[in-house]
């Protein structure tokens, strides 16, 4: 069984794709002092279950990208799809945005 739930969104040009840690998800993480409040559940989030493998090739295939959860972040570091300084935490969980150009999407 999958480790990530994988969600994506086909709006015209753009793939948008919400990744979570398997165990994030149903959770809500809160930074007041940002401002930030992030329900990790349905309808952004959830989806199928993926193993780590087809998480990051949806990530190479998608124009923007949501990830939350520490393990799909680190992932997505260490396979170079991301530069740690664009990462926030908010309670000990690792975000980030992504917004790529020319990605070649395949189904």
């Amino acid at each position: 069984m999958g480790e990530f739930y994988v969600k994506i969104f086909d709006t015209g040009k753009d793939r948008v794709a919400s990744i979570c840690d398997k165990d994030v998800f149903g959770r809500t993480l809160e930074d007041s002092e940002r401002g930030i409040k992030i329900t990790i559940g349905t309808p952004f989030y959830g989806g199928e279950l993926m193993e780590l493998d087809e998480a990051l090739d949806i990530i190479k295939r998608s124009t923007i990208v949501n990830l939350i959860g520490n393990k799909i972040v680190e992932a997505a570091i260490t396979h170079g799809l991301i530069v740690e300084s664009a990462v926030i935490e908010i309670q000990g969980v690792k975000h980030v945005q992504i917004i790529q150009f020319d990605v070649g999407q395949q189904d």
